[in-house]
C-alpha cells in the first residue's frame, strides 16, 4: 500500500495502481467545500487496495451510522442461512411465521419479502422512536396488519422497517436474532468494526450526523419532491408519526445506536463494510468465501424492477439488496448492496471480485449521490482490470 500524499487533507492509503481512486476522492472533498467527514474503503481479490479519509473530525476509527446499509449486513446472515439450508427462499413467509398469514399474506415467498413486495412499509399509525429501536415490537405490529397494496404484485421500500420484518423470519427460523447471528458469524471471526447495537463502550468513537446543508435552491428541490404525512411515503419514513424524526436524525438516538435495529441502526466503518462485503465472494485473511457462487447469485439476481411505489422512480431490487449494477453499470452483472441515508453505499461485485464502502457524516442532496459514487466505482473497476 502507497501512503497518501497530503492533499485537500485526505488519509489514508491506497495500493500501486489504484492512485485515480484516490483523484476522485479528492475531487468530491473539493465538490463538497473541503470539510466533509467522509471514509471510503476498497477490497480486491480479497486485500484492501483503498483505505482513506478526511474531515475535521475524521479518524480511520470513527464510526458513523450507515442507515440502511443495515439492510444489507442483515440480509447476508439471511443469506448464509438459506447456504445452509435453514431459510427457503421459494417457501412462504407464513410457515416461518404462522401469524404473519393474514390480511391476504399467506401464500408471499422469503423472497418476495425480502424483495420488498410485501407492501407493509410501515404501521397505519406509525412507530415512536422507542418502538422503532425495537425489531420484536415493529414485526408484531406490521405481521398481522393489512398490506398496503396485493402483496408480491407492487413494489415499495420498505424503508424503515424491512429488516424488523426479515428478521422475524430469522429468528423464528432459529431462535436467534439476527444481531446474535452478526455478532456470531460476522463480526467476530472477521474482526469487524462494524455493529448492529453498538456497546456503550465504543459509544465515545461515533460521529453524530450533521444536518444537510440547506441553500434556497435545495429547499425548493425538496419541496418539489414532497410528500404528505399520510401519503405511502410518508408513512415509509413515519412521518405521519406525531412525533417522528428525520432519517438522518435516528443514529444520534442513544436507543437506536445501542439496540441496533436491522434496517437502520447499524454503526461502523468504512473499513468494516467494505472487508464484510470482500468477505462475499473473495477469501479474506485466508478464509474461504462467505457464500458460494450459487448463492451470492441468488441473491444478486434481480427479483422485481419497475417504478418503485414509495420512492416513486425506477428501481431495481435483488433479493434483499440493491441491483447495483443497474444503478452503477460499470459493476458486473450480479453486483449487489445496499445505499444508506445520505449517500452511505456498501457493496460487491463478485465477478471483479471487488467491494466497496462510503460513509459521510453529512447527508447528501440528492440523497444517494449516484453520480459520486459511479466516479469513484469507475476509477476502483478500471484499476481491477488493470491488476
Amino acid at each position: 500500500m502507497l501512503d497518501v500524499e497530503e492533499r485537500a487533507g485526505i488519509d489514508g492509503v491506497v495500493a500501486p495502481g489504484f492512485e485515480a481512486v484516490r483523484e476522485r476522492f479528492a475531487d468530491l472533498l473539493a465538490a463538497e467545500g473541503g470539510d466533509l467527514d467522509v471514509q471510503v474503503a476498497a477490497y480486491h481479490r480479497g486485500e484492501k487496495v483503498v483505505d482513506l479519509w478526511a474531515g475535521p473530525d475524521t479518524t480511520a476509527e470513527s464510526l458513523m451510522g450507515i442507515y440502511s446499509a443495515s439492510k444489507g449486513v442483515a440480509h447476508l446472515v439471511v443469506a448464509l442461512l438459506v447456504q445452509d439450508g435453514v431459510v427457503d427462499l421459494d417457501r412462504p413467509v407464513s410457515h416461518y411465521w404462522p401469524r404473519f398469514g393474514v390480511e391476504g399474506k399467506r401464500d408471499l415467498l422469503v423472497r418476495e419479502l425480502l424483495a420488498h413486495q410485501a407492501g407493509l412499509v410501515g404501521a397505519v399509525d406509525g412507530f415512536a422512536v422507542e418502538e422503532l429501536a425495537d425489531d420484536r415490537v415493529v414485526a408484531d405490529r406490521l405481521g398481522t396488519q393489512r398490506p398496503f397494496w396485493r402483496p408480491g404484485r407492487a413494489t415499495g421500500y420498505h424503508a424503515l422497517v424491512m429488516a424488523a420484518l426479515s428478521g422475524e423470519v430469522v429468528r423464528r427460523a432459529t431462535g436467534r436474532t439476527v444481531q446474535e447471528h452478526f455478532t456470531e458469524r460476522l463480526r467476530l471471526p472477521l474482526g469487524l468494526d462494524l455493529h448492529l447495537g453498538l456497546p456503550e463502550a465504543q459509544d465515545h468513537r461515533f460521529l453524530s450526523a450533521q444536518p444537510m446543508t440547506t441553500t434556497p435552491e435545495r429547499l425548493r428541490e425538496l419541496a418539489e419532491v414532497a410528500t404528505a404525512p399520510d401519503s405511502l411515503s410518508g408513512i415509509a419514513f413515519n412521518r405521519h408519526h406525531p412525533y417522528h424524526r428525520e432519517v438522518w436524525e435516528l443514529p444520534n438516538i442513544p436507543v437506536i445506536r445501542s439496540r441496533g435495529p436491522a434496517s437502520l441502526g447499524g454503526v461502523g466503518t468504512a473499513r468494516g463494510l467494505a472487508k464484510l462485503y470482500s468477505a462475499v465472494a473473495s477469501p479474506v485473511d485466508g478464509a474461504d468465501p462467505l457464500l458460494d457462487p450459487t448463492t451470492a447469485a441468488a441473491f444478486g439476481q434481480v427479483q422485481s424492477a419497475g417504478v418503485d411505489l414509495v420512492l416513486r422512480q425506477p428501481k431495481a431490487w435483488a433479493v434483499g439488496f440493491h441491483a447495483s449494477a443497474e444503478t452503477y453499470p460499470v459493476l458486473g452483472a450480479g453486483a449487489f448492496g445496499h445505499s444508506g441515508a445520505g449517500g452511505q453505499q456498501a457493496l460487491v461485485d463478485p465477478r471483479h471480485e471487488l467491494s466497496y464502502a462510503l460513509l459521510r457524516r453529512r447527508p447528501a442532496f440528492p440523497a444517494q449521490i449516484d453520480k459520486d459514487h459511479l466516479r469513484l466505482l469507475d476509477a476502483l473497476v478500471t484499476a481491477a482490470r488493470r491488476a
